[in-house]
């Protein structure tokens, strides 16, 4: 997955600059660094990987890593932008009342359960209400969740808002002119929609959502 290629390399890069590094050189990517690119093959290590993960300043205000969860060979796969206070504090994506909406799409229209899918969020780390996220932190946080997708290897990933959509995509467009679109990338279909906690503030747009999974469930 070049996707995945070029986040490694932007990590690597910000593991250099850790470091101390001022720059670097192609050099550094020879091929004998090339296990410094590489993430673990398994959900288990790479959670362990990600909860010692330092790379961003967000590791220093985060109490745990709320790292993905779900089936491992889910065919359906959901990705949020970052992780909540309240998921910060138990270090499971999706809770509150906007992961009680998630599950009740996945159920009430999926027909499925939230324990066969695959949910995570493209941040691993909860931003205080003062942090802004720098655009680094995403790209840094990218690696994991790349690694993710090709694990679990979903036949379907629902980006849920605009941001997760964006990053996964390096699509532009915005999320009221993509929304509920079919998107083949790669060995994936994407399908972008509004996030739970955008619904919470805007009820109106649930019939949007509704479509949405609608179409999810055929292709299923």
């Amino acid at each position: 997955m070049k996707n995945l290629h070029n986040a490694l390399l932007l990590k690597h890069l910000y593991q250099l600059k850790e470091l101390g590094y001022k720059y670097t050189s192609e050099k550094v990517f020879s091929e004998n660094d090339q296990n410094l690119l590489k993430l673990p093959n398994s959900l288990i290590a790479l959670k362990q990987q990600a909860f010692n993960c330092h790379l961003c300043s967000l590791s220093k205000s985060r109490n745990q890593v709320v790292f993905g969860e779900g089936d491992e060979n889910a065919e359906v796969m959901f990705i949020g932008d970052v992780p909540l206070e309240i998921e910060d504090n138990e270090g499971k994506p999706f809770l509150g009342r906007g992961g009680e909406m998630l599950t009740a799409m996945i159920e009430k229209v999926l027909g499925l359960s939230r324990e066969n899918v695959y949910i995570s969020n493209l941040l691993k780390c909860h931003p205080l209400a003062s942090q802004e996220v720098h655009e680094s932190e995403f790209h840094t946080c990218k690696a994991y969740l790349f690694k993710e997708i090709k694990l679990v290897n979903p036949k379907i990933i629902i980006t849920l808002g605009e941001k997760a959509y964006h990053y996964l995509s390096n699509d532009t467009h915005s999320l009221t002119e993509i929304r509920g679109t079919i998107i083949q990338k790669e060995k994936h279909i994407i399908l972008p929609t509004y996030h739970p906690n955008f619904l919470l503030k805007n009820p109106s747009f649930k019939k949007e959502v509704f479509k949405d999974l609608q179409k999810v469930k055929k292709l299923l």
